[in-house]
């Protein structure tokens, strides 16, 4: 029998096995899935939409883009339902073969001068096909690292999976940037952006030989060992009747939680990548060069804001970057006004600075919030039905308000009412940090002829 200390050692290695697992599926997945939202900000408005002029050509672009968003609440029914069902580690596997294979095949895609309005709609299903993917990913790889660790240090562990939207950001930004360095233009439109497409192929395939190495959550073992012996006495309900009957009021949370962290982000990553190259006519490089540095820099920020967490609670940390994100907006756009690479830089930054903490404890929040057999489910419905009234149309709101007005104030004002949101959410929440997952939803109302269990 081991003794104590190797026994920590060895739970140690499991969870570092587990976080390194996770973290490189969902950099693999927000690779494939910020490609898009790059590729859409600089080069898909020329290569699907060449009749339009450059901006309306844009905004076709980002609505392709929001169109992804719409399958995600969808991704998070079904990967949720069957991730509470039979495990989180095969649901996340499936979730990386089909944001993969999809990705992919967007780099073989005719343009429309090749295969007319085919092109656009064959570019939106395959759209549909990552948005449903990575519906179903975030969930499962932030609960299998928050359902390994302890509570003591849960935020900071949890917090890794999330450094994988900056670091796929950032490994996007950056093979788009090396190509768009390369190459000229004229390649660059002709097929170089087709290589980071198609370098997703080799991803999927690392990011498979990782996920197949690590084992499901034991305490996800555990509640459906004690689910099967309930089955014997009576029926159970499915998980997403469950969360919405004893965890609606969590799912609300969550929700309005995630509109100024979702929103600010793909307004201050996204659409500041055409709005630097198409209303402040930064070169492509610049732009992409800015993002790419702040990236790196929220990477390194994700885990020191999940370890704060963890000493001063979520809410706090959460509504610090609520509010900062709010009020930073206003300064966003007239730093990047100034054409200089330092200012945008600067400006990015930032905002991602205020991003992430929001960003870092939202693993371990909402976590907390649902019990073990609905986890999936309600953390999944929570977060990415926000998506579609957050994430998906910010990109083309802020375009749309950039066309109308002619200034970016309107767009700051959009942000700070999202912030505003997020921050009455977060408020009515109740504290969650030092929480024990396995009792989580024990005081809640049991359904009729049956314990509620975990």
């Amino acid at each position: 029998m081991a003794s104590s200390p190797d026994a920590a050692r060895t739970q140690g290695a499991s969870l570092r096995k587990v976080v390194g697992a996770s973290l490189i599926g969902t950099t693999i997945e927000w690779y494939d899935y910020f490609l898009y939202g790059t590729a859409a900000a600089l080069v898909f408005n020329k290569v699907f939409f060449p009749n339009t002029d450059p901006l309306t050509g844009t905004l076709l672009s980002f609505l392709t883009y929001a169109i992804g968003f719409a399958a995600r609440p969808l991704g998070a029914l079904v990967f949720g339902h069957f991730g509470d069902r039979i495990g989180r580690k095969k649901l996340l596997v499936l979730s990386l073969l089909l944001m993969g294979g999809s990705t992919t095949l967007i780099g073989c895609l005719p343009t429309y001068h090749q295969a007319g309005i085919a092109a656009p709609v064959l570019l939106t299903v395959l759209r549909l096909v990552q948005g449903f993917a990575l519906g179903g990913e975030w969930g499962g790889a932030v609960l299998l690292v928050s359902e390994h660790g302890d509570a003591k240090r849960r935020g900071f562990w949890a917090s890794w999976p999330q450094g994988g939207a900056p670091a796929g950001n950032l490994l996007a930004a950056g093979v788009l940037s090396l190509m768009t360095a390369v190459q000229s233009d004229a390649d660059f439109i002709a097929w170089g952006w087709r290589v980071p497409f198609l370098l997703s192929a080799l991803l999927v395939m690392v990011g498979l030989w990782i996920r197949l190495a690590v084992d499901e959550s034991p305490l996800f073992k555990q509640a459906l060992a004690a689910s099967e012996a309930r089955k014997a006495q009576a029926p159970e309900q499915p998980p997403l009747v469950a969360v919405l009957r004893h965890h609606w009021r969590e799912v609300l949370t969550a929700m309005g939680a995630r509109m100024a962290e979702n929103i600010s982000y793909y307004v201050m990553t996204t659409f500041v990548l055409a709005y630097a190259v198409g209303h402040v006519h930064l070169p492509k490089q610049t732009a992409l060069n800015a993002v790419l540095i702040a990236s790196a820099i929220q990477f390194a920020l994700i885990p020191l804001f999940g370890a704060l967490s963890d000493r001063i609670g979520r809410k706090p940390v959460y509504l610090f970057g609520a509010v900062g994100v709010g009020i930073w907006a206003f300064v966003f756009f007239g730093l990047v006004d100034t054409k200089s690479f330092g200012s945008m830089l600067l400006a990015v930054s930032v905002g991602l600075f205020f991003h992430s903490a929001m960003y870092a404890p939202q693993a371990a929040f909402f976590s907390e919030l649902f019990a073990t057999r609905m986890r999936y489910s309600g953390a999944s419905i929570g977060s990415q039905f926000a998506s579609v009234a957050a994430g998906a149309p910010a990109p083309l709101i802020a375009t749309a308000l950039l066309k109308d007005y002619g200034s970016s104030t309107p767009i700051a004002v959009y942000v700070a009412i999202a912030a505003v949101i997020t921050v009455v959410a977060v408020l009515c929440a109740r504290e969650t940090r030092g929480r024990d997952l396995a009792e989580v939803g024990e005081d809640a109302p049991a359904p009729a002829g049956q314990p509620v269990g975990v």
